[in-house]
């Protein structure tokens, strides 16, 4: 039985970067549809869900995708809404790369610090990537502030999340200014930069005056970096007594585990990779 991963795609072309990781996860078929939404995204999960004997569901996968997350989460739910009793397939959502970047960033993190108890800062923590990077912190226990241009904003994340993680212990903070983000970074063991292409927010000295930051990491590739100082290849480099980490060197592993989730998929027809899901495959890697 061949193995058919279902891309259904929110933009109107279906990224290539998750139809070559598809590739290279060693799916058989790969059907991929652009233009997906809540209202057009039923026929296609039916056809996944009818084709089959209940045996043989576990050969047949949707993988939700697109640059806009929340409208991939939206169709994540209409997928799951669309399903009945065992008449299903897996499905793993990972919209703009949100949930393997953030469970990649996290997985780097916890090779030079125990998340539980620690002070981490998560700054574009709004976004897709910097909530998410939130989120799993939270539930290994870590003490997260979570940041925003707006504390109203940054509350409003941590609302989500403490929907999603009990006993989250979540600080929204506001980062506006020079004087916010530093204060904001104050104490941190941890700071995660997760802000939109081209925002710095951190120059090198201000970052070097920060006495207790062990680990940082910068997901911004795009010049100027979030973090000023951390190069975009840094994997572990220590640099003025910081362990660095940037976009492509935390990219290695956000690859391994995105085609180690699309070949979970296969293994039953009952998998849902959302963001915790997606962190324990990262995890089972051995980071």
């Amino acid at each position: 039985m061949k193995r058919i991963l279902i891309q259904l795609d929110t933009d109107p072309q279906p990224s290539t970067f998750d139809r070559v990781v598809a590739v290279d996860s060693e799916v058989d078929q790969l059907f991929s549809y652009g233009g997906i939404t809540v209202d057009n995204a039923e026929p296609l999960v039916h056809g996944a869900m009818f084709t089959r004997g209940p045996k043989d569901l576990k050969s047949t996968a949707i993988f939700v995708g697109g640059s806009d997350v929340s409208a991939g989460e939206a169709v994540l739910a209409k997928v799951q809404k669309t399903y009945f009793g065992p008449v299903r397939v897996s499905v793993m959502m990972d919209s703009n790369g949100s949930n393997t970047t953030a469970a990649a960033a996290v997985l780097c993190a916890q090779r030079h610090l125990n998340p539980a108890g620690s002070e981490a800062l998560v700054l574009g923590g709004t976004g897709p990537v910097g909530l998410r990077a939130a989120q799993i912190l939270a539930g290994l226990g870590a003490k997260v502030r979570l940041a925003s241009r707006s504390v109203e904003r940054a509350e409003q994340a941590c609302a989500a999340i403490r929907a999603q993680v009990e006993d989250a212990q979540l600080t929204p903070v506001a980062t506006g200014n020079d004087a916010e983000t530093i204060q904001a970074c104050d104490g941190a063991g941890l700071i995660i930069a997760a802000g939109a292409a081209g925002v710095q927010f951190l120059s090198a000295e201000q970052r070097g005056s920060l006495d207790a930051l062990k680990v940082a990491i910068d997901l911004n590739a795009v010049p100027p970096v979030g973090l000023e100082g951390v190069d975009m290849m840094d994997t572990g480099k220590e640099v003025d007594g910081v362990i660095c980490y940037g976009a492509i060197g935390v990219g290695g592993l956000k690859m391994r585990i995105h085609k180690a989730a699309v070949r979970r998929l296969f293994e039953s027809n009952a998998h849902v990779l959302d963001t915790a899901a997606i962190y324990e495959i990262g995890r089972e890697l051995g980071q």
